[in-house]
């Protein structure tokens, strides 16, 4: 299915050097040694600087590294169950919220130049809310807005100068889970594939912030991963920091159980069905009081995978991939 991938471009590139010294202190190898194997990397299993550095295959035999999903091969994979036409549906965050509306379980409103008295009634009984760009990626653009009713006009023109024309109702979020990092919506990262008869959970992620307001991993968050409603393994963040406890909260990771994760897979598996052009989605679930709400779905999930070294048996997802949307990757 694959053929080789060139994953380099200039802004890996100019990542590639720092990754290299810190992998050469790290693993006191040579950084030419480093730097033809990532190449080697990038070549044969479509690799890029930051797959070799978070899945660890400094460490991998060619076998191994074989089952490691790459960012270039989970591309390819978008590419065959995603069809770009329909991409918006989840782009396009106004019409996102439109169709999986009964889904988030929460007040939202799109502003425009005309919408000021919306604004105000949305505004009446709230005390802050999250205002999104339309379009974005990355948590990049969102905001909390805290509410001062005197300064309602002034609020409504730096929304709409800002493009921030997407609001909605804080989450309140599970007090367990809310524990953790108290500043962001702690959320599940579920990924689903729909074979047109059945959803398959194929990951699941569990994003925590780390002091900022939102859980994102480039914004400089932390994941770790989910099996039957526990954490399994400690966390990690984009510098490959790794947290047993969360230095925020103090609370162990390892061990944690997600409250009512049932209900978040039930939820997910139910809203997989809905846009069926789109077969393979991420989705970002938190976890309330009672049961769990979408806060979004990506049709470019991102790749997550248990570091080798967390691992008796290292082996990444591709195995699991493969057996779920029966295709070959390898």
């Amino acid at each position: 299915m694959f053929t080789k991938l060139r994953c380099f471009n200039n802004k890996t590139f100019s990542n590639l050097k720092m990754i290299i010294n810190k992998l050469h202190k790290k693993t006191k190898r040579s950084k030419t040694r480093l730097l033809l194997d990532m190449m080697w990397c990038a070549s044969i299993y479509g690799a890029g600087p930051y797959d070799y550095q978070e899945f660890e295959f400094y460490n991998l035999n060619r076998k191994e590294r074989k089952t490691y999903l790459t960012r270039a091969k989970n591309n390819k994979i978008v590419r065959n169950f995603n069809k770009k036409e329909s991409w918006s549906k989840f782009d396009d965050k106004y019409e996102f919220n439109k169709i999986f509306d009964k889904y988030l379980k929460r007040d939202w409103i799109i502003l425009n130049k005309d919408k000021y008295d919306e604004f105000v009634s949305f505004c009446k009984h709230k005390k802050d809310f999250i205002a999104k760009p339309v379009v974005g990626t990355g948590g990049k653009g969102i905001e909390l807005i805290e509410v001062d009713k005197s300064r309602l006009q002034e609020i409504f023109d730096y929304l709409i100068k800002n493009d921030k024309l997407l609001l909605e109702e804080k989450i309140i979020q599970n007090k367990k889970v809310a524990a953790l990092n108290e500043t962001s919506v702690n959320s599940l990262r579920i990924v689903t594939f729909f074979d047109g008869k059945e959803t398959h959970i194929i990951n699941t992620v569990f994003k925590i912030g780390n002091g900022g307001v939102t859980d994102n991993f480039s914004s400089g968050s932390m994941y770790t991963f989910v099996e039957n409603g526990e954490i399994i393994v400690p966390a990690i963040d984009q510098d490959d920091n790794i947290f047993e406890i969360h230095p925020k909260s103090n609370i162990k990771l390892v061990g944690y159980k997600i409250p009512n994760y049932e209900d978040a897979i039930e939820l997910v598996k139910e809203c997989a069905k809905i846009v069926p052009e789109i077969q393979y989605i991420g989705w970002d679930v938190a976890i309330l009081d009672k049961g769990a709400s979408i806060i979004e779905g990506n049709h470019f999930p991102g790749v997550y995978q248990i570091k080798p070294s967390f691992l008796e048996k290292k082996v990444g997802l591709i195995p699991k991939f493969e057996k779920a949307m029966n295709i070959k990757i390898r």
